[in-house]
């Protein structure tokens, strides 16, 4: 047993729940999307909203229940974007000093509205594990605390309220599909579900599977720089804290492709809710694997899509970074 699965565990689920109350939101199961010609009573998906949540993203648990914990007052991390827009929103209240740092193609908007929210940024050349190990010196050169976007036993907790709610609202659950890049949010929901029988599947961008890479090869492996249309999930290797979790844990690990991605975007704008491409790949994991009965969920993990963020901007520090709808 690693040590990261050895001191992790749905307790500190439970811990990061009762922790961050008041400063997230209980977001809802939307009603589902059944498959074309299904009976009635056949396969039904709900959705997970997490476009709902308070700076437009899931990532929002994470960082309050490590900002709360820690108590620090000055804090580094590395971020495709929505991970630093809610260290910032929580940290400008506190008073926390708060610098991301961002890669290379990461979204300028995303990059705005951190600055908005009084967050300093640095953009560094390459991809994702560049972008870390830059946030790793600057920590180590300033005395910051470090706080990662996925690679952290308190964001890991934190994220794992997501799959906690899903099983609080829908114990019958079958089967919860996960975007997985980082791997904060799929070791999250493995933790929740770590005693209950319901199928966990994870979902990556083709070309950036680390995770299905890993598991295959029984050690985390790294990948090259992905350019996927779903920013948020480019990282290039399993972290420390989620591998043992997942590698434990989840049932599967699902491939989809941009256009399939693209596709569920598409989908669920159909029904009235915009999400980030990042957001709908577990939707688009979901449609890939259709179910012939019971019950599913999808998260939906952001909406800060490009229309959301510029909304967000022109809307003031005050209110930006609110959740969708105003996310």
């Amino acid at each position: 047993m690693t040590a990261a699965l050895a001191t992790l565990g749905p307790a500190d689920v439970d811990a990061a729940a009762e922790r961050i109350t008041g400063q997230v939101r209980h977001t809802p199961l939307l009603p589902g999307l059944p498959a074309p010609g299904r009976r009635r009573n056949g396969w039904g998906l709900l959705l997970k909203a997490e476009h709902l949540q308070h700076s437009g993203s899931f990532k929002m648990r994470g960082a309050a229940n490590a900002v709360l914990a820690l108590g620090a007052r000055e804090i580094v991390t590395g971020s495709s974007g929505n991970h630093g827009i809610a260290l910032a929103r929580l940290a400008a209240p506190l008073g926390i000093r708060v610098t991301v740092v961002l890669a290379g193609g990461a979204s300028p908007a995303k990059i705005s509205l951190i600055r908005a929210l009084g967050g300093h940024t640095v953009s560094v050349p390459g991809g994702a594990a560049e972008r870390d190990g830059r946030a790793r010196e600057l920590a180590q050169d300033t005395g910051a605390v470090l706080v990662p976007s996925s690679d952290h036993e308190l964001v890991v907790a934190g994220q794992g309220t997501v799959g906690r709610e899903i099983l609080a609202d829908a114990p019958d659950t079958e089967t919860v599909y996960v975007p997985a890049g980082g791997g904060g949010l799929l070791a999250g929901v493995c933790l929740a579900a770590r005693n209950h029988p319901v199928r966990v599947v994870g979902v990556e961008p083709a070309g950036t599977d680390r995770y299905a890479r890993s598991l295959a090869a029984g050690r985390p492996v790294r990948v090259p720089p992905g350019d996927t249309v779903a920013d948020g999930l480019r990282g290039q290797q399993p972290g420390a804290v989620p591998y043992p979790i997942i590698r434990d844990r989840v049932d599967a690990l699902i491939a989809v492709s941009d256009s399939e991605i693209l596709a569920a975007v598409a989908l669920l704008r159909r029904r009235g809710v915009e999400a980030e491409p990042s957001g709908a790949v577990a939707l688009a994991g979901a449609l890939r694997a259709g179910r012939d009965g019971g019950r599913a969920v999808a998260i939906v993990s952001g909406g800060n899509t490009t229309a959301a963020l510029h909304a967000a901007l022109a809307a003031g520090p005050r209110t930006a970074g609110a959740g969708a709808g105003a996310s």
